[in-house]
């Protein structure tokens, strides 16, 4: 990544600066608030990017996706898309603090009422609440309990989102628990999304899967390649 650095750092009460890729990604956080996990980052290594595409980032968090793919992929722009007011100010705050705020936007925006009057992107990218509301213990943090379960959005509302932001043929990306992953591809095809690549997660070779990856493409034709399993945290670790 060319774009110069910013070496401004503007930390509110309870939030961390975290550095992440020996020192290449650097994160503001909330301290005991929702942080980014691991999902994230498989989820940036996993989608497809072609040079020059322009990427919406549904809740988007911290920004942390979005940033991986401007620091690593041949991303053109990354729209990100963020419901929460403290995590979208952290987003704006890391854009600047890694010099891409000419190639990364933030929107504080309910994604259940898509801000955008026309499909722009060629890539929707989404590491989505896992649990169904009612289901488990709901964090008291509401920042966390919002990350995690469908409090402000549910998987049709994520599939009706990329929907309308998505050009013809575009891709959509999602990390998801495997033991929903037939809810997830039955809806994808009901909002007309062709699941194309598919890479499952194991913590070890001893245990079940927890988590699947999943591309598909917006009216794309049948067939699905099926990638070789990642292993614990693959072959990288977010640690600096």
């Amino acid at each position: 990544m060319k774009s110069s650095r910013s070496h401004e750092v503007c930390l509110r009460p309870g939030e961390t600066l975290d550095e992440f890729l020996d020192g290449r990604l650097r994160l503001i956080q909330s301290a005991r608030g929702y942080r980014f996990s691991i999902d994230a980052v498989l989820l940036a290594r996993f989608v497809t990017v072609k040079p020059g595409d322009r990427i919406v980032d549904l809740g988007a968090g911290c920004g942390v996706v979005s940033l991986l793919l401007l620091l690593e992929k041949p991303v053109a722009y990354a729209l990100a898309m963020e419901i929460q007011n403290g995590l979208a100010d952290q987003a704006v705050r890391n854009a600047s603090l890694n010099g891409v705020t000419d190639r990364m936007a933030v929107i504080l925006a309910d994604l259940r009422r898509v801000p955008l009057r026309e499909p722009a992107a060629d890539v929707v990218v989404c590491n989505p609440p896992y649990r169904r509301p009612g289901s488990g213990r709901v964090n008291p943090d509401l920042q966390r309990a919002i990350a995690r379960h469908e409090i402000m959005a549910s998987l049709n509302d994520i599939l009706s989102a990329a929907s309308a932001v998505l050009k013809p043929k575009g891709r959509l990306a999602l990390i998801y628990p495997a033991d929903r992953l037939v809810d997830l591809l039955v809806r994808m095809r009901a909002f007309e999304f062709e699941p194309k690549r598919m890479q499952v997660v194991y913590s070890s070779m001893e245990e079940e899967s927890k988590l699947v990856l999943v591309e598909g493409a917006r009216g794309g034709k049948g067939g699905v390649k099926i990638l070789p399993p990642v292993i614990d945290q693959g072959e990288f670790s977010i640690v600096s």
